[in-house]
């Protein structure tokens, strides 16, 4: 069985990546909406796509543990 305190520490660091991930598609939209540079968009781009990896990884690493 998994530990209250790290589920909840696995559960923040969801959380957190979540909130980031949010923030970075939310900003990503308003560069294109006002015409940021095709560099500044793919390097948010890449930046989405690295936080959508640690979720990812984050995620599978954590959903063995949470099965009894």
């Amino acid at each position: 069985m998994i530990e209250l305190a790290t589920y909840e520490r696995k559960f923040r660091e969801v959380d957190d990546l979540l909130l980031r991930l949010k923030g970075l598609v939310l900003v990503r939209a308003l560069l294109e909406e006002r015409g940021a540079s095709e560099t500044e968009l793919r390097e948010h781009g890449d930046e989405i796509v690295r936080v959508r990896a640690q979720l990812a990884a984050l995620v599978a690493t954590g959903s063995g543990a949470l099965q009894h």
